[in-house]
């Protein structure tokens, strides 16, 4: 009989936390009950829209890189070029349209300027002690420094010819 306790504790224990609703699964379900919550978790989407729109470009950062104009007319051998240097140099940390450890470039030129993008490419290490923008995504990628993978302005401008495309 003693061998028995043991074995129906155990299960007791195991079918009283596995029947439990886990917290993800009560938020759903209380979003889903009432109106009046629907509506707060709307709200809360509005507001993270508001404050993505409050980008300064005309930031140029600290670096080499004074102002860039881009061409109207994309150049598809630099497209090209900067691919393959992303894939080789940027994969590692970061995915071309979701974050990973660093953000995604998708959408980038509407959040900063080319000179600023530039700039993070070629001198992040200084980018982040003295740029506000840069010093901001650092604390929001869990303080994660981008790496100085020591590319020439030549191969950093073919990166942000190829960030023009990636949609």
């Amino acid at each position: 009989m003693k061998n028995l306790i043991k074995p129906l504790l155990l299960i007791a224990i195991f079918v009283f936390f596995g029947c439990g609703d886990s917290e993800e699964k009560k938020e759903k379900q209380q979003i889903q009950i009432g109106s009046t919550q629907k509506k707060e978790v709307k709200k809360e989407a509005k507001t993270e829209t508001t404050k993505e729109a409050s980008y300064d470009l005309s930031n140029n950062g600290v670096g080499p890189v004074k102002s860039l104009e881009l061409p109207e007319t994309i150049d598809q051998a630099m497209v090209t070029n900067g691919a393959e240097i992303f894939k080789n140099k940027c994969t590692a940390c970061h995915k071309p349209t979701k974050k990973f450890i660093g953000p995604a470039p998708i959408g980038i030129l509407e959040r900063r300027s080319p000179a600023w993008i530039m700039n993070m490419i070629l001198n992040p290490d200084e980018m982040v002690k003295k740029d506000p923008d840069a010093k901001q995504l650092l604390i929001e990628n869990n303080g994660s420094p981008m790496a100085n993978q020591s590319l020439t302005e030549e191969e950093a401008r073919a990166i942000l010819e190829y960030f023009r495309t990636i949609k």
